[in-house]
């Protein structure tokens, strides 16, 4: 049995989906539908079932799923594992940033750990903004500058790094928006735009509360799958986002208003990676990483073990 069969099997299984499944494997559709057949002619069953609106696991296949899976999960921690202390420093290192703010801080890090460790080749890159852990789980990224809180409990994460304060982006017409600062309280007076994908609740929660402190609801606005969609539907009046400091001057697009939401907890940022898999070239891109925010940032907080 081919290890790509047994992949791609169980990514199918988790996304129900062949265009998705070919999109994280790299693949064609067509690539993807031979390996899972060539799997079922191989065990001489059929693992999905498949329409044109849908496709299921079979029973047999939910049984197959349940116990390859934890043995496949181990085999491809075991490898990584065995290769990165082969590696040592070298190899490549995979870095991905949640916005703006990280990404700046973190290509200066970068920077700095190709000019230390010329042997190690370093990509820095953009990470989804509606599913932010399952490039991390899938090997895309070893390691990612993010938004706290992070409570998977398949990944490490370090203490808080950094923080900024928290602002909601408005529309500059909004009656709010005459306002030199608000509280949580009175969110309950705007929609607030959400992300949409694969965001846990915990997360989706920090982005978009349902409930003020004081008990009013704080009503829904739409989805939204990127910033510059959000910012788009906050300039047209179409809802308000929660957002860091950073935006205001990064993001800056007429029609907007910044306003400093005085009790809001701070937005925090730190490093999470495979917990299994913190190699050498990951400690020390965090070593960079925070030597380059202790020169700018006050707030700094030690690395946790």
């Amino acid at each position: 049995m081919e290890r790509d069969e047994l992949e791609c099997f169980l990514i199918l299984a988790e996304e129900l989906h062949f265009g998705r499944t070919a999109v994280r494997m790299r693949l064609s559709r067509a690539r993807v539908s031979q390996l899972i057949q060539r799997l079922e002619r191989r065990l001489g069953a059929p693992l999905f079932e498949r329409t044109s609106r849908s496709v299921t696991l079979t029973e047999l296949g939910e049984r197959f799923r349940d116990e390859v899976e934890p043995h496949h999960r181990a085999i491809e921690r075991i490898l990584a594992r065995t290769a990165a202390a082969a590696r040592g420093i070298g190899g490549t290192l995979r870095v991905g940033f949640s916005a703006s703010l990280t990404g700046e801080i973190a290509m200066r890090a970068v920077d700095a750990l190709r000019a230390d460790h010329p042997e190690l080749s370093v990509e820095i890159c953009e990470m989804s903004f509606t599913d932010p852990f399952t490039q991390l789980r899938d090997r895309y990224y070893d390691v990612q500058f993010m938004e706290l809180p992070v409570r998977e409990d398949d990944l490490g994460k370090s203490a808080t790094l950094l923080t900024e304060p928290r602002l909601l982006a408005i529309a500059g017409d909004h009656p709010l928006a005459e306002r030199p600062w608000i509280t949580m309280d009175d969110l309950a007076e705007v929609p607030l735009v959400r992300i949409e994908g694969n965001v846990p609740d915990y997360r989706r929660e920090t982005q978009s509360p349902g409930r003020a402190p004081g008990g009013r609801e704080i009503p829904r606005g739409p989805g939204v799958t990127s910033l510059q969609e959000a910012l788009m539907l906050v300039a047209g009046g179409k809802g308000a986002l929660l957002t860091g400091a950073h935006t205001a001057t990064h993001q800056p697009r007429p029609g907007i208003a910044y306003l400093h939401v005085i009790d809001a907890p701070p937005v925090r940022y730190g490093l999470t990676w495979r917990a299994d898999e913190r190699t050498a070239a990951v400690d020390a891109f965090a070593e960079r990483l925070t030597a380059d925010i202790a020169k700018t940032a006050p707030d700094l907080v030690p690395l946790a073990a």
